[in-house]
């Protein structure tokens, strides 16, 4: 029998990792968790695991997230993966992080027995996607590579923190959720969608929900 994969569990919230390291079967070893940016990176660069069980939006560090946590421990931990773990299937959260340098994207959905077998995936070398995701990867990486680069050129215009504000603005939360949500001020938030806006060059909210809904980032 195989050695188990290593793996640190990446999530804010305890009660989902602890329920994902109830749920993992034997082929996994969870080594060491995290629940922001900077203690992820102190982790994996600590542990070394084979595979890194990542949430995508992680408060913390430079409020760049699952994708900030990959560019940054990468460099110290070279022959560890990233395996994204998320409630979001958005397009934007699926290619960002794959951008970043993640081998596979998962929603919470999946069982553990589903997360068990993707890790074992990643670590052999593969990548791995819910099925539902796949074809933003293709159309990222593939026949829309063309159509892709002017979105990514659009979205380069704005910071990781202002990319998070325009998600969630562009799907209707509330300023107040969305301060909620990425652990900012809601003067803060203001601040943010008044640059979005700036840069992106629209008027309103509303633009910006059509301008994101046009790009397929929701």
């Amino acid at each position: 029998m195989s050695e188990p994969v290593t793996v640190v569990v990446v999530d804010d919230h305890s009660i989902f990792r602890s329920g994902l390291r109830a749920d993992l079967d034997d082929s996994v070893h969870v080594v060491g968790e995290a629940g922001d940016v900077d203690s992820a990176i102190a982790a994996v660069t600590e542990h070394q695991p084979q595979v890194v069980l990542l949430d995508v939006h992680l408060p913390g560090g430079q409020g760049g997230g699952g994708a900030e946590v990959i560019r940054r421990a990468a460099p110290a931990a070279p022959s560890t993966r990233f395996l994204a773990l998320s409630v979001s299937d958005s397009a934007e959260d699926v290619v960002g992080v794959i951008r970043a340098g993640a081998r596979g994207y998962i929603t919470k959905g999946s069982s553990g027995a589903e997360v068990s077998r993707a890790v074992a995936t990643v670590a052999g070398g593969d990548a791995v996607f819910s099925p539902r995701l796949a074809g933003f990867v293709l159309d990222a990486f593939g026949a829309a590579a063309g159509e892709q680069a002017q979105t990514d050129e659009e979205l380069d215009r704005l910071s990781a923190r202002e990319r998070e504000v325009m998600r969630l603005i562009a799907r209707g939360y509330a300023y107040k959720e969305v301060a909620a949500e990425l652990y900012i001020s809601i003067k803060t938030v203001e601040t943010h969608v008044s640059a979005v806006l700036r840069k992106l060059q629209l008027s309103s909210r509303h633009e910006l929900t059509a301008w994101a809904l046009e790009r397929r980032l929701l």
